[in-house]
């Protein structure tokens, strides 16, 4: 099946101008064009797509992802590169994950005071929270 830029545009939540700048930069490099010159997605793309806004909402840097699509391009020679670059990307998420586990609990514990009148009353004084 065939996808035009806008339909994928909206599968993704991106802009047709994003997927524009992404083939521009070369994260792109499988997509097709019909004889008008408009881009053309195909399925495939779409897994590929998948995998591009996955490392940039991880918080890749898109000179590194243009850098994995590359050594994606040129095939198996390159897979250990691959494999490294997202052990080493994957290290990254967990830190992220564990800032944002502990930014959750103390939310969660100030929700949990809030919940609990006495307790903030106790820790607050008429729920301040500068004294």
């Amino acid at each position: 099946m065939k996808y035009s830029i806008q339909e994928v545009a909206a599968m993704f939540g991106l802009t047709a101008h994003t997927l524009r700048y992404y083939d521009k930069e070369g994260l792109l490099p499988f997509i097709g064009r019909e004889p008008s010159g408009n881009r053309i997605f195909m399925e495939k793309d779409l897994d590929w797509l998948a995998m591009i806004c996955c490392l940039k909402d991880t918080g890749m840097p898109i000179k590194e992802i243009k850098q994995y699509a590359d050594w994606c391009a040129k095939g198996m020679e390159t897979l250990e590169e691959r494999k490294a670059m997202l052990a080493d990307h994957r290290l990254q998420v967990l830190k992220q994950m564990d800032a944002l586990q502990q930014n959750l609990d103390l939310i969660d514990s100030k929700i949990a005071v809030y919940n609990d009148p006495v307790l903030a009353e106790q820790r607050y004084g008429n729920f301040s929270e500068t004294k």
